[in-house]
């Protein structure tokens, strides 16, 4: 009965599509307390009532961002049309990763994964069709149907804008070849086998490929000119820890602009020839600060219009006398904010700007170009409007490390203050190669407004300031980049601000791993830490690097540690908090996605249990439908509800006590009681390297199944016929599946004699899943509209055929009481091998059945669990019962009619 649960993980988005899964968050509202109001966290970190407005290229449309089922989904409005006329595009389960406009306006364009696992697929809706009548909105398109790679988009066509130039890591999940990609057919075509290591494809404004990145393994960067027959000759190089990539070519298309800092300390602008690779200086930073930030094009002239830095705040230059005029009007019109031009029409005559600053709320307008009218559009947060007098000024400051380095941060002090010391909140950010900004920052207001004083620094190691800032930070994870954090925690200190006794620090990834590094290197200096998705051990991590960052995986030994040498070994060590996990006092939350695909939850789970039989104060969460931090803003929301709890209990800070119904549902889900937590351990049975003597043959028939699907309080309806014939030597069962109306079809074969595996096929859409079995190997093949990619599996023991009838080939199986045993099954999916523990469980009535109860575990994943009850004198179960981690542990139950 295994391929329904195949289809069901495959058709999870559909499901989704149809149905309300998610209740509604509540509106947010204000309490006061003192002079200063509480601010409903939902006000700042909630999902916004308007975002990401886009302006068609034909200047008819505006598409923006709005909650539905509490997930931010595509909306669509005529320009002049109010936002309440709008029509709903997407119905997703989780944010999109991105979204843009092809150049016809024909088409939205957007980019999602699954679950947090980061592999994203390219998906299309044209405003213009009908709604689904089951769905209620047009039909979105996965023009990349497959769940197992990363699709990254190369170039948008304006002279075809039904194509799209896209990588695929289909073949090579290290490396993406380059495909065309049709939007309205899907068709795809691969244009070149990246055997090259390329990571970008560079196309000039005739949309021709001249220039290519390539990243050899000594971690250097190369670029490359693609001449007239194809062939990639080297014409530029940095090293490892330089920086070069290319922005755009010049309007003749005689040139290219490149970004670079070889040979010098910034990055700065040059210019060069495509065919042999001489560069010339044209802009460097005019202060000598920073790097350059970015360098924008007219897609109109082709032309350089201004390039950016970012210092404490963001400078611009201009290099278009009409940009710069237009500019003007509207710095003069929002004295003290920032200026975004978010998008514009195809002629870039009308553009959406976005206006903000550290204490105003972003508001976006409409601006002609022509006749220099500004038309307002929506406000980012609208109820955080009406709170503007209470937001807190973020300051840049600077102040010395351990080594006498400058270290830049920006401090959010609360407006309420009464000259004393205050609680601290560090809140090192994420990367570690990233950098803070200046500006309306949701989180730090939330925590000013609580009581924090909050700082955010730009440590070592952070981009933007330089290249010999940025390697300032090579192998001191843990060391001298957790000084420049420490000493700012001093510095506060010392200026009398801080409360050495209240100070807390809160991150997320490599801020995570500033957390539990602080409270573990300097134990005495935190009152509190709070983890999200922060790693423990620096091996697991590196070991976890995704396939597609095979081009960076030397940049991160360069500048982690080289777990190849001893010395890095230890360097990497040392600098791992987990093996130092005893060395922790204070109070410690930890924030973890169960399908983080670079922070192992088993070492979240070892740092809990490590502290909690120590008898240290530790507390958990865990989103099983979460990845590398939390997207879903029920999950993020009950996340900080918590954090304000725990940081107010050993902090004295303020915190909210409320939550929406749906959010303290979902953290009540999402917290562990630590008193139950184990580590999961591989199971000891042993594998079994043949098929056992099965029992009695196949008997031709058909069968009835009805059933359930269970998701977050949801029942979903799901019907089944199964077909069990004789032909060609084999017995061919066929499983006829309808869920939701739709139905799909999964069918096996086994050998009439021996009843041994031969082949499984799963059909839904345009992906054909095909598994042949043979006696010393599984060979894996998925077919995506005609494109065809494989793998042969080499198991070490016995290979079950799970689709199609896998009930009734175990029921065959000696399933005495207390019978366990192990062996694999072929995941189609990620095209490897799971260990399976098969246990009988003993006896339960079922109607007047008294049924074998029969149990199977992942061996890897202990909640991916089938129970099947097995008549012991028809040999097929039942009744059926399974968990699907993947579907959000979405329980599946079945019944044979």
């Amino acid at each position: 009965m295994k391929p329904i649960l195949k289809v069901l993980q495959i058709t999870w988005i559909v499901l989704v599509l149809a149905n309300n899964l998610q209740a509604q968050t509540k509106p947010a509202t204000a309490k006061t307390t003192g002079t200063i109001p509480i601010i409903d966290r939902d006000i700042f970190l909630g999902n916004p009532e308007i975002a990401g407005g886009q302006i068609s290229p034909n200047g008819k449309f505006i598409s923006f961002l709005k909650p539905y089922n509490g997930v931010l989904n595509i909306y669509v409005k005529k320009t002049e049309e109010p936002f309440e006329k709008a029509k709903q595009l997407t119905a997703n389960e989780r944010p999109v990763g991105g979204y843009f406009w092809s150049y016809d306006s024909k088409y939205i364009l957007y980019q999602k994964d699954k679950g947090g696992d980061e592999n994203y697929n390219i998906y299309a809706v044209n405003p213009a069709d009908e709604a689904v009548k089951a769905t209620g909105i047009p039909e979105a398109r996965n023009l990349t149907p497959n769940d197992k790679i990363r699709a990254l988009i190369y170039a948008v066509s304006k002279k075809d804008p039904d194509v799209l130039m896209i990588g695929l890591n289909d073949r090579d999940p290290k490396w993406h070849d380059l495909y065309q990609l049709n939007i309205s057919t899907g068709k795809l075509v691969r244009l070149r086998e990246n055997k090259d290591r390329i990571t970008n494809w560079i196309f000039d404004w005739t949309e021709t490929p001249r220039l290519a990145v390539r990243n050899p393994e000594d971690g250097s960067t190369e670029i490359l000119h693609i001449d007239a027959q194809g062939n990639l000759n080297k014409i530029y190089e940095v090293g490892p820890l330089e920086n070069a990539g290319v922005n755009a070519f010049t309007s003749d298309n005689k040139k290219a602009y490149i970004s670079s800092n070889k040979g010098t300390n910034f990055i700065q602008l040059l210019l060069m020839d495509p065919e042999t690779g001489t560069t010339t200086v044209v802009e460097k930073d005019p202060l000598n600060r920073v790097d350059l930030e970015d360098a924008s094009f007219s897609n109109v002239t082709h032309k350089l219009q201004y390039t950016t830095y970012y210092d404490d705040r963001l400078r611009i230059y201009f290099d278009d006398k009409k940009a710069e005029a237009d500019y003007n009007i509207l710095h003069k019109k929002f004295p003290g904010r920032q200026l975004a031009w978010s998008s514009s029409t195809s002629d870039e005559q009308k553009l959406l700007i976005t206006t903000t600053s550290d204490v105003h709320v972003p508001e976006v307008y409409l601006f002609d170009r022509a006749t220099k009218k500004l038309v307002f559009e929506y406000t980012f947060r609208q109820k955080l409007k009406a709170f503007e007098s209470n937001l807190s000024p973020m300051q840049s400051i600077r102040y010395k490390s351990s080594d006498g380095l400058e270290i830049q941060a920006y401090l959010t002090v609360p407006k309420q203050t009464d000259g004393k010391p205050m609680p601290l909140l560090v809140f090192p950010h994420g990367g570690p190669w990233a950098r803070d900004y200046w500006g309306l920052n949701g989180f730090a207001q939330l925590m000013a407004n609580l009581g924090f004083i909050v700082l955010a620094p730009n440590f070592r190691g952070s981009t933007g300031f330089g290249k010999s800032f940025l390697d300032a930070g090579n192998l001191q994870w843990g060391k001298l980049m957790q000084d420049d954090i420490t000493w700012g925690v001093k510095y506060l200190i010392a200026k009398g601000m801080v409360d050495p006794k209240r100070v807390a620090i809160m991150g997320g990834s490599y801020g995570g791993y500033a957390v539990l590094a602080g409270l573990t290197f300097t134990p005495d200096l935190y009152t509190a830490g709070v983890d999200i998705v922060g790693p423990s051990n620096l091996f697991t991590l590196m070991a976890s690097i995704p396939p597609y960052w095979e081009s960076g995986r030397k940049i991160f030994a360069l500048r982690m540690g080289d777990q190849s040498t001893e010395e890095g070994k230890k360097i990497l060590h040392d600098a791992s908090p987990l093996f130092s996990v005893d060395k922790i006092k204070a109070p410690l939350l930890i924030v973890q996605g169960a399908n983080d695909p670079r922070v192992n939850k088993g070492e979240s789970d070892q740092i809990v249990i490590a502290l909690r039989d120590k008898g240290a104060q530790v507390d958990y969460i865990l989103a099983d439908d979460e990845g590398h931090g939390f997207a879903k803003p029920v999950n993020n929301l009950g996340m900080v509800a918590a954090s304000e709890k725990f940081l107010a209990k050993y902090c004295g800070t303020r915190y909210q006590e409320s939550m929406a119904d749906d959010v303290a549902k979902r953290l009540k889900e999402n917290t562990v009681d630590i008193s139950k937590l184990v580590l999961v351990k591989k199971s000891a049975v042993p594998l079994l390297k043949t098929q056992p003597v099965l029992s009695g043959d196949l008997t031709a028939g058909r069968y009835n199944y009805t059933g359930d699907l269970q998701v977050q309080g949801q029942k979903l309806p799901v019907t089944m016929t199964r077909t069990v014939a004789r032909s060609g030597g084999n017995w061919n069962i066929s499983d006829s599946v309808t869920v939701m109306g739709q139905a799909f079809t999964a069918m096996s074969s086994f050998d009439q004699g021996s009843l041994s595996g031969v082949q499984q096929v799963a059909v839904q859409g345009p992906v054909k899943t095909t598994i042949d079995y043979h006696p010393d190997s599984v060979i894996v093949s998925v077919d995506v509209s005609g494109k065809i990619t494989g793998k042969t599996l080499q198991p070490d023991g016995f290979c079950l055929n799970d689709g199609a009838g896998e009930d009734m080939i175990l029921a065959r199986f000696p399933l005495t009481a207390g019978y366990t045993t192990a062996f694999y099954v072929a995941d189609g999916q990620t095209q490897k091998l799971k260990k399976i523990i098969l246990t009988v469980t003993g006896n339960e009535m079922i109607g007047s059945v008294n049924t074998t109860v029969v149990k199977q575990v992942n061996d890897e994943n202990d909640k991916d669990v089938t129970v099947y009850y097995i008549d012991p004198a028809k040999k097929i179960a039942i009744k059926t019962e399974q968990v699907i981690p993947a579907m959000m542990n979405a329980k599946l139950t079945m019944i044979l009619q």
